[in-house]
This record gives C-alpha cells, structure tokens and sequence, in this order.
C-alpha cells in the first residue's frame, strides 16, 4: 500500500514566477505530481475542457458544495467563485499522488485550517522593485491594475510566517530545484511514518 499523497500549497504575489517555477518541477515525474483541478462557477471559454481546465458549475451547485464542506477552500473574484473540490483532491492523495494548489494567502489559511499537515510554500521576489519590473515588463496591464497588483503583493508579503518555506525566485531552475528537494524530503518523511 502507497502512502497517501501530500498535499502542497504553493502561493505567492503576481508576477513572481509561481506558473514558470511549477512547469519546472512538474517535469519531474519522480515527485508523483498532479495539479489540483479547480471548480468554477465562471462561464466555460472557448476551447476550455470541463474537468480538465475546470469543473464547471453554477453558482447554487458551488454554494451547496461551500454548506455540504465540500470545498478545501474557495474564494469570490470578480463575481465568480473559484476553489479546490475536496473530494476531488482526497482522490488523487489517496492514490499516492502529490496534489499541488496554486492559490492565493487566503485559500492557504482555508486549506492549513482543514489540513494542518499541507506543505505550504511562499515564493517571494528577489525584491519589490524586480516584482515591479516583472509586472510590467509583461505589457498587458493598465497602471490602476499594476497599482492594484502591487499593493497586493506588499499585504501578502506580510503573509510570510504563515507558511512552513520561503523561496526566492531569482532563479526559476534554482527555485524549481530547491522546491523539489523539499517535496522529496516530505515524501520520504510520509514514507518514514507507514
């Protein structure tokens, strides 16, 4: 019998890297890696899966997930709910997969409170004026939106001690390497405990 999956939260501002550094670490098929699929109760794009982009409900079909505890944790943009199916993930840990979370500080202390053993990973920028750049070096963005993205970023940074690893993102390979180290460690610690 495998050990149940571990459960990694990965989380940090917009624009330091977070997709860039998971498309590294997933390559790594010996960490047992799954993404953890979101449900949504926004409209479906063109050429999105449902299942596979997200699951796709309605906003009484999530509500009733939120009253029932299905929810490992969820939160409300822009008019549309987003968040991680518990059952769903239970599924994958239970096979013996590592299910990784991207998401935001405040679905990390949703998910820390039901799931105090998640492997919770902050990644900082090697400084604010490097994020700053980031952002709009990607050219897709108003100022009032940047603004909005920045202050954001200053009020998660205070968010730090809430999670168990920091990594700086100076070096997506680096990063990469230094987040696979810790989720091999946990994998032989989860090994250690059956």
């Amino acid at each position: 019998m495998s050990s149940k999956g571990l459960l990694i939260v990965l989380s940090g501002p917009s624009g330091v890297g977070k997709g860039t550094i998971l498309k590294e670490v997933m390559k790594d098929e010996s960490l047992k890696l799954a993404f953890s699929i979101s449900m949504t109760t926004r409209a479906k794009r063109e050429g999105e899966v449902d299942g596979v982009n997200y699951f796709y409900v309605t906003r009484d079909e999530f509500e009733q997930a939120v009253r029932d505890g299905k929810m490992l944790e969820y939160a409300e943009f822009v008019g549309n709910y987003y968040g991680t199916p518990l059952e769903y993930v239970e599924k994958l840990r239970n096979e013996g997969t590592n299910v990784i979370l991207e998401i935001e500080v405040q679905g990390c202390l949703q998910v820390q409170e039901k799931e105090p053993d998640a492997l919770t990973i902050f990644i900082v920028p090697p400084s604010m004026e490097e994020l700053e750049n980031r952002i709009r070096g990607r050219k897709t963005e108003a100022e009032e939106i940047i603004q909005q993205r920045l202050a954001k970023a200053e009020s998660e940074m205070e968010m730090l001690n809430k999670y168990k690893y920091v990594v700086c993102n100076d070096d997506v390979e680096l990063a990469a390497d230094i987040i696979s180290v810790i989720i091999r460690r946990h994998m032989e610690k989860n090994a250690e405990k059956d």
